[in-house]
């Protein structure tokens, strides 16, 4: 088990709260926390990917020392450390304010893969973004939220371009110990939180904690010593391997998600499944139930009052689907525990308009979610006219999908120069009222030359991340 429990440097008593800054990725989206960083050694914070934890564990500590007594510095500092304690106290934000009855309980949100800052890479695109994106707007709104995903040692395939100009992949491991996440231990400082039947096997699944200001993301893993060789190698890379590997992640990321939030005591009021990957945890929770002596029936009923199942893809092909013999073998006998047939078990999910007996990721999650929504209002449009035949008597129109357009977390995508030109012409509390049509009527005085002026020095800055990228490279 790759179990490196992270050790920060000591750091000078005035600084003393920059490990706690370094290891909550909301510095990520914090003007002021990225600026307080490449002060430190804007050389080292260009080698270490922007890794504020890497950062520290290489910065000399003459560095730090001075840094302590650097006015600018401590000011930037104040400001993280002020900022931090605000967002340690969840009852002073929207959600709470709004609607404080609902904060006891937090939202479940299971996806394959985050994007939340490239020096934790286990993610490939789009749908780690959105995921990434949403943490962060929960963070920002204090929505009582947590995720579980998986930990991708080995991070998503990269590449490299040869000398001689041939492509080749580049396979990484992640160094945990210069990373934010920490190591989830239970009570007798184990780190194997649950185990999962798979393939005939026990398999021991633990987990990694990742701050992401107000949000928690628990990564599972199954690198553990008590594991077979092969099962540890489960969760080591993003989509990679057939679809045998993506069937026993799923399998982990589902059954293995609920059990891990079950056995720390965390008990959900709502339970997303974003993207048909994590359909599992839905049959984990109607095993629960039914194990316990709840009906079929009423199972699936009190499942789905609780799920939330987002679409993401509009072709066939990009929905998951296993031979229903390889979830036999990987869930058995986990219908016995329901007391259903195993036919009973795989049906839920069949597509009704396929004859090839597989077991269809999206499919299974439509049957188990109450709510089912597209990514946006056309793919909306999409998702009800492929999934019309699970209600043959209803009009497309008809069809109970929905849709949510995605947008994306200001904070994180727009450039620092643009958003200190806003400052100017918007006022420096733009960012906290941008909901507020009149703020927004101000931009008739943003100076057309300053636009232009940040758009081309964007550029520029871009063509010379791609010189000093390229340089390095072949240096």
């Amino acid at each position: 088990m790759p179990i490196n429990d992270r050790v920060l440097p000591d750091l000078p008593v005035r600084l003393d709260a920059l490990h706690a800054i370094a290891t909550n990725l909301s510095w990520s989206w914090s003007r002021n926390g990225r600026r307080l960083f490449q002060l430190i050694d804007a050389p080292l914070w260009e080698r270490t990917g922007h890794d504020p934890v890497a950062l520290l564990r290489h910065t000399d500590p003459a560095r730090l020392a001075a840094c302590a007594n650097d006015a600018r510095f401590l000011e930037l500092y104040g400001r993280e450390v002020d900022r931090l304690a605000a967002d340690a106290s969840i009852d002073n934000g929207w959600f709470a304010q709004t609607y404080p009855a609902l904060m006891s309980r937090p939202v479940a949100y299971f996806c394959a893969e985050f994007a939340v800052h490239s020096s934790i890479p286990i993610y490939s695109g789009g749908l780690g973004v959105l995921a990434g994106d949403h943490c962060k707007s929960a963070s920002d709104l204090g929505v009582p939220f947590i995720a579980v995903g998986l930990l991708y040692t080995a991070g998503y395939f990269d590449q490299r371009i040869r000398p001689d100009g041939w492509q080749e992949d580049s396979d990484e491991s992640i160094v945990l110990s210069d990373t934010a996440l920490k190591a989830v231990t239970i009570v007798d400082g184990g780190h194997s939180i649950a185990v999962v039947r798979m393939f005939g096997r026990d398999v021991h699944v633990g987990a990694y904690q990742l701050a992401v200001g107000r949000t928690t993301i628990y990564l599972l893993t199954t690198d553990l010593d008590q594991n077979h060789p092969d099962d540890r190698l489960v969760t080591r890379k993003l989509y990679s391997g057939g679809p045998d590997l993506r069937l026993r992640q799923e399998w982990i990321l589902g059954v293995g998600g609920v059990r891990v939030l079950r056995a720390l005591g965390i008990d959900p009021a709502a339970w997303h499944a974003n993207e048909g990957h994590a359909a599992f945890m839905m049959i984990e929770r109607v095993r629960e139930l039914m194990a316990a002596g709840v009906s079929g029936p009423d199972a699936v009923r009190r499942v789905r009052e609780r799920g939330i199942f987002t679409t993401h893809t509009p072709v066939a092909a990009g929905h998951d689907a296993f031979a229903a013999e390889d979830v036999a073998r990987c869930a058995g006998p986990i219908w016995e525990e329901m007391g259903v047939s195993e036919e009973a078990l795989l049906s839920v999910g069949r597509r009704p308009s396929t004859q090839d007996g597989s077991f269809d990721m999206t499919a299974a999650a439509i049957r188990l979610s109450g709510r089912v929504n597209g990514v946006a209002e056309r793919h909306g449009e999409v998702s009800r006219a492929m999934s019309q035949p699970f209600w043959p008597d209803r009009p497309v129109a008809d069809v109970p999908i929905g849709s949510v357009t995605n947008g994306v977390h200001l904070a994180t995508w727009m450039s620092d120069d643009l958003m200190a030109l806003l400052d100017g012409a918007l006022g420096p509390d733009w960012e906290s009222r941008r909901d507020d049509p009149t703020v927004w009527e101000r931009l008739v005085s943003l100076d057309d030359a300053a636009l232009w002026g940040a758009h081309q020095g964007l550029k520029y800055a871009l063509f010379n991340m791609l010189r000093e990228t390229a340089r390095r490279r072949w240096s």
